[in-house]
């Protein structure tokens, strides 16, 4: 296949519009699923379990296609997407989605979610497997180390804070707690900050224009849900602990 580079190039531009679109939308409201779910919703409404899987599923799906699809010019760019990129949406389909206690999300959001994730496992696929050109050295290079320390690191925190958020509570609880251990002893949004970091390590990694669109859009997307989340802890348990902050150890 060849290289689309318009497709790359203004779809990773869509990423850096819509991004600071959701940003600011964000700012002012929050997205309706988790605990801001409206529970008085009369809409279609699809369990955490199943939401979860079918959403993320495209961001395995579409690369692991491409790569049985067609041949990469790029093996370096096969083994990045297989060990990176890949890797985090198989634990997000296969895993987190079946551990999840999760509330019901609207099917809107699950729809929009599939629809965003299809686009971008494209994207990250095509680019990487038909666009990406490396150096048979790349695998020494300080970006490519750094970036995949850096993707590793975010990933284990994301998945050991997703553990501590999954086991506040007993079987039947619905009462929120204050989260303790691992990254949310700095953050509220230890989940978040993991998958900030991950994405961020990914696009150092890669060294390319679709990544760092796609870390920003995170960036955009759950930065402020992270904040949404450090403020609602504050005002709702006297105890919570003042030197946390929202997303960024010991700043923000």
């Amino acid at each position: 296949m060849i290289c689309q580079e318009h497709t790359v190039y203004y779809g990773s531009w869509a990423f850096v519009i819509g991004g600071l679109l959701y940003f600011f939308r964000q700012m002012t409201t929050h997205t309706p699923y988790g605990r801001y779910v409206d529970t008085k919703n009369t809409g279609l409404m699809v369990s955490a379990k199943t939401g979860w899987f079918i959403q993320e599923l495209p961001s395995f799906l579409v690369p692991v296609l491409l790569v049985w699809s067609t041949e990469s010019l790029s093996g370096m760019g096969r083994i990045l997407l297989l060990c990176t990129f890949c890797l985090h949406y198989f634990q997000r389909t296969f895993v987190y989605s079946l551990l999840t206690k999760g509330r019901p999300s609207p099917l809107s959001i699950v729809v929009s979610a599939v629809i965003f994730c299809s686009l971008n496992g494209f994207l990250q696929g095509h680019y990487l497997l038909h666009c990406a050109q490396y150096k048979t050295d790349w695998h020494r290079d300080t970006r490519f180390l750094v970036g995949v320390l850096m993707f590793i690191s975010g990933m284990a925190i994301n998945i050991h804070s997703d553990y501590i958020l999954r086991n506040l509570r007993k079987t039947g609880e619905v009462r929120y707690k204050i989260p303790r251990g691992g990254m949310f002893e700095l953050i509220s949004g230890a989940n978040f900050f993991g998958e900030i970091v991950e994405w961020c390590g990914f696009a150092v990694a890669t060294w390319s224009f679709p990544a760092f669109t796609f870390a920003f859009f995170t960036i955009c997307s759950i930065g402020p849900r992270a904040y949404h989340h450090h403020r609602y802890y504050l005002q709702k348990f006297k105890d919570y602990p003042k030197s946390r902050k929202a997303v960024i150890p010991f700043m923000l």
